[in-house]
């Protein structure tokens, strides 16, 4: 009887993620919050992340402003010094996720890990935090392009996680989110019929407001990000150009095309930049 109860506790534990080993936790600089679904009902998880973002502080061009201020607040983290959980938002491509993975880049040797956590596993924080509430790292909580609809559980998770919940904010874990939206959710027209004008001139805001910005005002830190002129566009591609090699003349040539390149996107940024300075390069290697 104990041997088929030992080979069926033996089958079932192929079927568990396993938890990361004292080998992973100390080789890795970043990981990933995962789930699996099991005959226990879905399980959560950190995965080790292989191949992790080289891009440094160097590489993002004409957002020093924001830079600075990203990196002064880590640096303060991992000094162990009060500093702020951030809210990244604005224009696609401008920049907001490699500001972070640059942040790893260049903290990761003084300890910092980074744990990236995908909209649908946020109602898992608390128990991510419980896992990582022990360990001597300091942690930067990754939430890339995050916005909520009316009702999610997430939404509810993060306001906790963020300062509303019983628990104590964990001194070693900060959360960096990304976001299109300031506000998180989406706003209508209808929400603006709570707000009152009475007679002595008080404002009285409506709660359907009030609740749609009280997510991102948690975050101690704003930074807003904005489409690159059309110059500030043209000196990221040469960065990225002069990155694979082509020398002062082949970059010169370039600035036609790039143009030609946004037009056609319907936009300038960053991201645009690296798909273009891509583009140009392999087709001229």
């Amino acid at each position: 009887m104990n041997e088929k109860l030992e080979q069926l506790l033996s089958h079932l534990d192929t079927f568990l993620p396993k938890p990361l080993t004292p080998e992973q936790w100390e080789l890795s600089t970043a990981f990933r919050w995962r789930r699996r679904d099991s005959i226990f009902g879905s399980i959560g998880f950190l995965q080790a992340v292989k191949h992790v973002s080289d891009i440094s502080f160097e590489d993002l061009k004409n957002i020093d402003r924001q830079r600075d201020a990203i990196r002064d607040n880590t640096k303060h983290f991992i000094e162990k010094k009060p500093a702020n959980n951030i809210l990244l938002t604005g224009a696609r491509g401008t920049g907001k996720s490699s500001l972070i993975k640059a942040s790893l880049h260049e903290f990761a040797s003084q300890g910092l890990r980074l744990v990236e956590v995908e909209k649908e596993h946020l109602a898992d924080l608390a128990d991510i935090t419980e896992l990582l509430a022990e360990r001597p790292e300091r942690f930067i909580i990754f939430c890339d392009d995050l916005s909520f609809e009316e009702g999610e559980s997430g939404y509810k998770a993060m306001k906790s996680a963020l300062d509303g919940s019983v628990s104590a904010q964990v001194d070693n874990i900060l959360i960096y989110a990304t976001s299109n939206r300031r506000h998180l959710l989406p706003e209508h027209m209808k929400d603006n019929e709570g707000y009152m004008h009475s007679d002595d001139g008080e404002i009285h805001p409506g709660e359907v407001v009030e609740e749609k910005i009280s997510l991102s005002e948690r975050f101690g830190l704003w930074l807003s990000f904005y489409p690159p002129k059309q110059d500030e566009y043209l000196i990221i591609i040469a960065h990225w150009l002069r990155h694979f090699g082509l020398s002062d003349a082949q970059i010169e040539a370039a600035r036609a095309e790039a143009l030609v390149w946004a037009l056609e996107r319907g936009s300038r940024s960053g991201r645009v930049a690296w798909q273009f300075a891509k583009h140009w390069a392999g087709s001229r290697a």
